[in-house]
């Protein structure tokens, strides 16, 4: 039985630079799962991420000379991913605005629906559900270092890098994102009871 090589990431996209597919596959599989669970906190929708996250990986496929061995390629790929969120998100805020700006008086009825959580794993659905739209609702620099650290626990310094901005500054949003975070699910508890 033949042991198999493990190649770093860096050396993985050299061999993809190089043309070698296989690498580019082998990347795709050490990193689905890591992106998809930080693209789906930005967004809640599992359609959603697994669709920002084959944009990341066409953007990868297309766009890898564009990488430099210098950086860490963990760091190059999240912030892809990042950027290629926040962008979704941009153009759906500004759908929005406009669809609510469009709306007459006549567009005034809301379907409401009531939710029955008297089953516990339905309960604990909705408690999930609850934390992920008050994630969601974070400022979205708050919310990008909140997932990158609390969620993907990267270090501060490849979260600076990711995001480009000083190391200083991510440690300040973390910290305020949790307690934004803690005061939204505080308030959320509160209504409940």
């Amino acid at each position: 039985m033949a042991n198999k090589i493990k190649f770093s990431d860096k050396e993985l996209m050299l061999k993809f630079q190089n043309g070698d597919e296989l690498a580019y596959n082998e990347l795709v599989n050490r990193y689905k799962n890591k992106l998809l669970n930080f693209i789906y906190r930005y967004f809640g929708s599992k359609d959603d991420a697994e669709d920002i996250l084959q944009e990341t990986f066409i953007k990868l496929y297309y766009k890898k000379d564009y990488y430099k061995p210098i950086s860490e390629f963990s760091t190059w790929i999240y912030t892809i991913a990042a950027n290629l969120s926040k962008t979704e998100l941009r153009k759906r805020k500004r759908r929005k605005t406009s669809q609510l700006s469009e709306m007459g008086v006549e567009n005034k009825e809301f379907d409401i629906r009531y939710e029955d959580d008297t089953d516990l794993e339905i309960n604990t659905e909705y408690n999930e559900h609850e934390i992920n739209k008050a994630i969601q609702d974070l400022e979205t620099p708050f919310r990008t270092a909140f997932i990158l650290r609390d969620i993907q626990e990267l270090s501060y310094e490849e979260i600076s890098k990711i995001t480009e901005v000083p190391l200083g500054t991510i440690k300040s949003r973390i910290n305020r994102a949790r307690i934004q975070l803690q005061g939204k699910l505080k308030e959320i508890y509160k209504n409940r009871s």
